[in-house]
C-alpha cells in the first residue's frame, strides 16, 4: 500500500466533502454532514502517514486504496 502525508490526506478528503473545523496543534480535525465520525489527521510538513493510522482513517472517510 502506497504511504502520502497528511497534508495530501487532507486535500483529498475535502475534494469528498469534508470540512475542517478546526486546528489543535499539528492535528487538522474534520466532519462531514451525515457523518457520524471526526477525522483528527496529523500534519507534520510533508512526514507520511504510519500505515495503521493511514488505513483507519480511510476505512472511516469510506476512501478506497485505488484513490490515493
Amino acid at each position: 500500500m502506497k504511504t502520502i502525508s497528511g497534508k495530501k490526506f487532507c486535500k483529498l478528503i475535502e475534494n469528498r466533502g469534508w470540512i475542517l473545523k478546526r486546528v489543535k496543534g499539528s492535528h487538522h480535525i474534520y466532519s462531514k454532514d451525515g457523518e457520524v465520525f471526526r477525522l483528527s489527521i496529523p500534519v507534520h510538513g510533508n512526514k507520511a502517514l504510519k500505515l495503521g493510522l493511514l488505513k483507519h482513517l480511510m476505512k472511516i472517510a469510506k476512501i478506497d486504496e485505488e484513490d490515493l
